[in-house]
């Protein structure tokens, strides 16, 4: 958390008005009037357009009075929820009982050993173990994260990665939530740690063959754009690590990975439409980069290995993707043979190489479904499901020799499930489903898909799941949840917390609106840059649907999104506030122009092909025709619980707060506009296995609350 000298002598009345308490209607009490900051109005021109911010202020971090005003807004939230806090502890207990206290995952073989993960009552975070792949062999930890965590506010263990020769062990973590990680590498026998760490990476990490040589990426710390590939000597100075690429355009991002064969390092660079991939020998790690295929805009492709080809999924004359292959030495796209074309109805998503098989991730009709090929020997088909809405996913599959797939299946209903498939013989085993504790009986709910109708006619899917006993008359609350950007595919899964709802008589609704691609690559072309209002409007249609066809009303509907999502509903929320009771945007991105005409802000300069560039006049002035920030108006607004993260990398605080502020300003209506801000965390919020439930108690209790319930 950030310190500041002195905090304490600071007046409130500088920044915002004396709270004092005021009375409400619903039978709300003990409610104080929120804070109010000062007004600085900055103006902002371009295109001869001048919009006027009077919260631009509210960006600077470092000002201790931005953070008291912080701290104030989590005052005003904390004090208006008084009355629910016993509902909130009780929700807590509730969701968390029902999480198996002791547990461990399904164990996967890697490199002569059996690696397993475990929980242990009370732990907020796993322990890793693994023995050697023999009969008898003893476990050995490999990490426990609950230690590393001791003694910060949150802790993310972002990858780490064992060497070839299985006595190093190098890990990235995350101690303040704002995705910038550090490097360790210490010798499993012995424990000890080397005395280089590495500062401002990504995540991800790969080991050479040699054992002594590993990659990263590194990250620019005011953009937090990933702009170099890097190599680092064991017992060397990090100075002397040198850089192996560099990505000069600012709208693209750099990665690296290594290939499943544990042959190649490839190296890659990609922006929202286009990537460009790079390999050299795992071999030989002073080998020079080659390039695949250089970079064509508006094409993509992604590389993987497999005995003497690169397969390559790409959009390359195909909308929805098509699997390619070409020879190691000929890696040119005039090379790229076609193993699986193109298909209007059918999006390939993910491609996992065995030494006999392919396997493919594809979606059609809004569902993810899995397909086993073997071309050589003429075999192709899919894993059957059962479920009229479900998710069905490649899982953790390390080995590269084996006829053995694992998968995962969950469903509104089904908690998830790792299941192992042997591509020979077709044998289906089920090796875990997630033990839910207190007692779950999935006959006792119901989950469908209907369609909503669009503006333009298009039909959109919406999943729903609630009890059996819940009445489709009208009389349910509902929540309504959607994304709709990036073309990522909101599928469906089975929720511990969900279940508190939907015991409580509630209908759970997800929007598959376009901006993603459950419906395929087209979907998400129809939500973005000059077509982004589609979202929006899909979105109220699928409200507007869900109240005709009886499943809630308009006093008992809530919207839910996040980031992008919460772009969403803000959105929503200018354009049809009459639709909803209340609305709760985590992490919202609402300030979309100021945002997007900031090249400094993380993650801008890579987001001009999914928004458009505000420096041109005809993306300027459609984003400014949605941006939530900028459309605020006099009308009854919602109740709103508006969450957000000091260190948010990816949506900075600011922009929820500056929301809240212009909101509270113009909202005609009596109803309650909160912020609350983790003073700990960033975009994801709190870390490890149950903390993250107080907020979503938190969020619960608020939309109970809205409606009069209070058990």
């Amino acid at each position: 958390m950030l310190k500041f000298a002195n905090n304490k002598n600071l007046s409130y009345s500088l920044i915002f008005v004396i709270m004092t308490t005021a009375c409400t209607d619903n039978n709300h009490t003990n409610k104080m009037n929120p804070p109010k900051p000062k007004k600085i109005p900055k103006e902002l021109t371009i295109h001869g357009d001048t919009r006027t911010d009077d919260y631009y202020w509210l960006r600077e971090r470092e000002n201790p009075e931005v953070i008291e005003y912080l701290k104030a807004e989590n005052e005003y939230t904390e004090k208006y929820l008084e009355p629910t806090k016993p509902l909130q502890e009780k929700l807590f207990k509730e969701i968390t009982s029902r999480i198996k206290q002791n547990d461990e995952s399904v164990p996967y073989k890697e490199n002569g050993y059996i690696y397993i993960t475990k929980y242990e009552e009370g732990k907020e975070y796993p322990k890793y173990y693994r023995k050697k792949d023999e009969p008898g062999a003893k476990e050995e930890l490999l990490l426990d994260v609950n230690k590393l965590a001791e003694g910060h506010e949150y802790y993310d263990l972002g990858d780490w990665d064992v060497s070839p020769d299985n006595k190093l062990l190098a890990y990235t973590e995350d101690t303040v939530s704002r995705r910038l990680f550090t490097l360790k590498i210490f010798n499993i026998e012995t424990g000890e740690y080397f005395k280089e760490t590495i500062h401002n990476i990504s995540s991800g990490i790969s080991w050479a063959n040699n054992n002594k040589t590993i990659f990263y990426t590194k990250k620019d710390t005011e953009t937090l754009r990933t702009n170099k590939v890097a190599k680092h000597i064991l017992n060397t100075p990090v100075e002397t690590d040198k850089i192996i690429f560099e990505e000069k355009d600012e709208t693209f991002y750099a990665f690296q990975w290594k290939s499943k064969s544990n042959q190649y390092i490839f190296v890659g660079s990609g922006s929202t439409l286009t990537t460009e991939m790079h390999y050299l020998d795992a071999n030989n790690p002073d080998a020079p980069l080659k390039v695949i295929q250089p970079r064509i805009k508006g094409v993509e492709y992604y590389v993987a290995h497999l005995g003497d080809y690169f397969y390559i999924r790409t959009n390359y004359q195909a909308q929805n993707f098509r699997l390619m292959r070409t020879p190691i030495e000929k890696t040119a796209i005039e090379n790229w043979q076609e193993v699986v074309p193109n298909r209007d109805d059918t999006l390939l998503e993910e491609v996992e190489l065995f030494k006999n098989y392919i396997v493919l991730s594809e979606r059609s009709n809004g569902l993810t479904h899995i397909r086993i090929l073997n071309p050589e020997k003429n075999i192709d088909y899919y894993l059957p499901v059962k479920e009229e809405t479900y998710t069905i996913y490649i899982g953790h599959n390390p080995e590269y020799n084996t006829t053995k797939l694992r998968y995962g299946y969950t469903s509104l209903t089904t908690p998830n499930s790792t299941y192992e498939f042997d591509m020979e013989t077709k044998e289906n085993k089920l090796l875990k489903q997630y033990e839910v504790q207190g007692g779950y009986n999935p006959e006792d709910y119901q989950a469908k898909r209907i369609w909503a109708t669009a503006e333009d006619g298009t039909k959109i899917p919406i999943s729903l799941v609630y009890k059996k006993t819940t009445p489709i008359n009208g009389t349910a609350p509902c929540i309504i949840y959607g994304y709709g950007s990036y073309g990522s595919s909101m599928d469906v899964y089975f929720s511990l917390s969900r279940l508190s709802l939907l015991n409580r008589g509630f209908v759970y609704a997800i929007a598959h609106i376009r901006g993603g691609e459950e419906m395929g690559r087209q979907w998400y072309e129809e939500g973005k840059l000059l077509k982004k209002k589609n979202t929006f409007t899909d979105f109220i249609a699928c409200s507007e649907t869900l109240i005709k066809e009886k499943y809630s009303a308009p006093d008992k509907l809530f919207a839910w999104g996040g980031s992008a999502g919460g772009l969403l509903v803000g959105a929503v929320a200018n354009m049809r506030p009459d639709l909803y009771r209340g609305i709760i945007a985590e992490v919202p991105f609402v300030d979309v122009v100021t945002t997007m005409l900031d090249e400094s802000i993380p993650l801008t300069t890579g987001e001009f092909d999914e928004w458009g560039n505000p420096k041109d006049s005809t993306y300027y002035f459609y984003m400014k025709s949605y941006s939530p920030y900028d459309n605020i108006k006099k009308q009854p607004y919602p109740a709103m619980l508006v969450t957000t993260g000091l260190y948010d990398s990816q949506v900075q605080y600011w922009e929820p707060a500056k929301w809240v502020a212009k909101l509270r300003e113009y909202n005609t209506s009596n109803k309650p506009i909160l912020l609350y801000v983790n003073m700990d965390a960033g975009h994801g919020g709190a870390s490890g296995r149950f903390a993250p439930y107080k907020e979503i108690a938190m969020e619960y209790a608020f939309i109970l609350y809205e409606l009069g319930i209070n058990d």
